[in-house]
């Protein structure tokens, strides 16, 4: 069994806005497998400006471990705690090759990892419709769009001109009810302690279901303050990146005490790495869902097919296999407001 890897850069279909800037492309990597005469491919999701391994020797690191790693050594993926995209990467690979004897060739993309009622077609996920930062038309234009689409939950990204965003929001609270629609906003760390206090209360007034990050990841003390006393849930993202530690893990939770953590398998250590969150989280009452990181489609059927045998009935942050012009075949199709496997 032979490793090798490779670059590989995805560009966007139109440039999508967050509060940390405009994207066009995002760079990730594939890590191949030659095993008993087939290829298995496992994406290494990094993100740069975000992801915890982001670092000079990164491309260094993942060539040692193509070219060294040892099959027979349990302790692997502990090792690899600082490269959590690239232990993500590695457990998609094995994953596939421990079921190769099941696979067809043309699925060597999107093999089936984790079969179920999921990767058997009967049965899809519940996704959240994302909506990109923009002009005001803008952003409404993909709101109906994802309502056309008959979504029940959709997800705005907020924090470069609260003003109009809230406006956005106020609209479509009047058109759909609690009820009718979940709202959920992603703020990517945007606003100031003082502002966040602000908007949480404006939020609340809009029955709005949580927020993303309100504050930069790193103020411990002020984000536990938020969650005490918030009037709308709170769900921990980037605060996750970078805690390896399974203690440093628990340590954080526990400070901070969030409503929820939105966990991006390719951010923080994959399927095992994310386990060990949602086992933390749930001793703590926290809910939990898992979103992808603008993975390719090999790393999001990865993501996808895991997620599906956790049984959260949450909307999942999995609908970004469409934002790329030159992504990857996939058996992933989203129906309405639900991904499946076809």
């Amino acid at each position: 069994m032979v490793f090798n890897f490779k670059p590989f850069q995805l560009i966007f279909k139109r440039p999508v806005g967050t509060s940390r800037g405009t994207l066009i492309e995002k760079e990730t990597f594939l890590i191949q497998l030659h095993s008993h005469s087939n290829i298995f491919f496992g994406e290494t999701g990094l993100f740069r400006g975000l992801s915890f391994d982001d670092r000079p020797d990164y491309e260094e690191k993942l060539k040692s471990i193509c070219e060294n790693f040892d099959f027979n050594n349990p302790d692997w993926w502990d090792e690899l705690r600082e490269f959590p995209s690239i232990q993500f990467g590695l457990e998609q690979v094995l994953k596939a090759n421990e079921n190769y004897n099941q696979q067809k060739l043309e699925d060597s993309l999107t093999p089936v990892l984790f079969p179920s009622k999921f990767t058997e077609g009967k049965t899809g996920i519940p996704i959240n419709g994302l909506i990109w930062m923009g002009s005001p038309d803008f952003m409404k234009q993909q709101i109906r769009e994802k309502i056309n689409q008959n979504f029940r939950c959709i997800k705005l990204k907020i924090g470069v001109k609260w003003d109009e965003e809230h406006a956005i929001l106020k609209e479509l609270r009047k058109e759909f009810s609690i009820s009718d629609m979940e709202i959920r906003v992603d703020a990517n760390g945007a606003f100031s302690v003082q502002e966040a206090q602000t908007v949480l209360k404006q939020l609340a007034e809009l029955g709005i279901h949580s927020i993303e990050q309100p504050i930069k990841a790193g103020q411990i003390h002020e984000m536990a303050q938020l969650c005490a006393e918030t009037p709308t849930p709170i769900a921990l993202d980037e605060e996750l990146i970078g805690v390896i530690q399974r203690e440093e893990k628990s340590k954080l939770l526990q400070t901070i005490q969030p409503q929820y953590i939105i966990l991006k398998p390719s951010l923080v250590g994959g399927w095992k790495g994310s386990e060990e969150w949602i086992e933390i989280a749930e001793t703590q009452n926290s809910g939990w869902w898992i979103t992808s990181a603008l993975e390719s489609n090999i790393g999001l059927n990865a993501i996808a097919q895991w997620t599906y045998t956790l049984g959260n009935p949450l909307p999942q942050g999995l609908g970004t296999g469409g934002l790329f012009e030159n992504n990857f075949p996939s058996r992933l199709k989203v129906i309405e407001d639900r991904l499946f496997f076809v």
